[in-house]
């Protein structure tokens, strides 16, 4: 590997390459422009912490290691700073070399060995056997289908390719009879119903949500999670083929955004949720509802919600969530996978329980 060169990203460093547009002129970025002034407008990470680790060799870059602090919520309510790792990506050329390694030691070196793993891919399951990490949370993820979805089914079976035609047409025509059959289940429940749309929540709004996201993982603040879910950080490209490069990151699409809403019922909040859109896909990032027989109706709104947008399958590590909506609607089939958080050996968590919920580290 000649002339390999290895950079801590700081926020500052950070800063000033989307001043610069450095990392945004070539076919590939470690993430979307979009999503780097969304990082660098989080005010928990000052300007010395680190953001990433890249590797170039010859000014290409060949790895990239997404990272930046956060706070846990601690029982003694002292300020523990950790670090996020995101994702870490070598390039092809490069997977059997040292690199990958190297740069995530350096990774783990800069952050003071205080690591947050939130999932990571199974095929670097034996790594991470042999590193010195604590599983700290294990839940599952699910995907829950309301249609064939032909794309992701030629995305995993590559000779369905062929039939492209007739399973779009297959996908149609699920996709109306089960929307035909489940929206005869909210459309009386959700009439009650109001919706308030916003782009940052309010007063009255955090008043709701603090007292549910006060034993998270990750400290919540009013600041926090307005940061956490705004839509800055997505930029749409509705001529996606002309567009300049791509991301390693997620955040750009010709139909990505978020939506947050109040769940309202006779003037009286009764839910908060947060999802993303991206192409078919509702991703859920947060599902907060204060009292337990409003639980089942929340999630009618939820529904409603998927299909006003028109999507056709719902993503979350919500379990509770997951079998509510299964219990209550149609779907195609649920694909779960478990996922284990991780912690560095050396990472200091002063809480009592480990559970990782939806909203902690959700940074999709």
């Amino acid at each position: 590997m000649a002339n390999l060169e290895v950079i801590g990203l700081t926020k500052k460093m950070l800063s000033d390459a989307i001043d610069q547009n450095t990392y945004w002129k070539d076919n590939l970025a470690p993430m979307p422009r979009s999503k780097a002034l969304w990082l660098v407008s989080n005010s928990r990470i000052e300007d010395d912490e680190y953001c990433g680790v890249i590797g170039y060799e010859d000014k290409k870059m060949i790895s990239f290691i997404f990272m930046f602090p956060d706070l846990v919520n601690t029982s003694t309510k002292e300020i523990k700073k950790v670090y996020w790792m995101i994702s870490w990506w070598v390039h092809p050329k490069f997977k059997d070399t040292v690199l990958g390694t190297y740069i995530y030691n350096e990774a783990v070196t800069l952050s003071g060995k205080q690591i947050l793993i939130k999932s990571y891919a199974e095929n670097v399951n034996t790594f991470y056997e042999k590193q010195p990490f604590k599983v700290i949370a294990s839940r599952l993820r699910h995907t829950l289908f309301f249609s064939l979805d032909a794309t992701m089914l030629i995305g995993r079976f590559k000779f369905l390719k062929t039939f492209k035609f007739v399973l779009d047409r297959v996908d149609a025509t699920t996709y109306l009879l089960v929307k035909w059959l489940n929206k005869s289940s909210f459309k009386k429940s959700t009439k009650k119903l109001s919706y308030d749309y916003m782009n940052q929540i309010d007063d009255e709004t955090w008043k709701f949500i603090k007292p549910l996201c006060s034993n998270d993982l990750i400290l919540k603040t009013k600041e926090y999670v307005n940061w956490q879910i705004n839509n800055s950080q997505y930029m749409q490209t509705p001529l996606s083929n002309k567009f300049p490069y791509k991301a390693l990151q997620t955040g750009i699409s010709n139909n990505i955004h978020i939506h947050n809403l109040k769940v309202i019922n006779e003037n009286e909040i009764i839910g908060f949720i947060t999802y993303v859109i991206n192409f078919n896909e509702l991703n859920v990032k947060y599902f907060l509802v204060k009292e337990e027989h409003n639980y089942d109706l929340c999630v009618d709104a939820l529904i409603e919600n998927l299909y006003a947008v028109g999507k056709k399958f719902i993503f979350t590590d919500d379990t509770k969530l997951s079998d509510a909506i299964t219990k209550r609607y149609r779907t195609i089939f649920t694909h779960k996978v478990l996922k284990k958080g991780l912690a560095h050996n050396e990472t200091e968590l002063d809480v009592e329980n480990f559970e990782m919920l939806n909203q902690d580290g959700h940074f999709y």
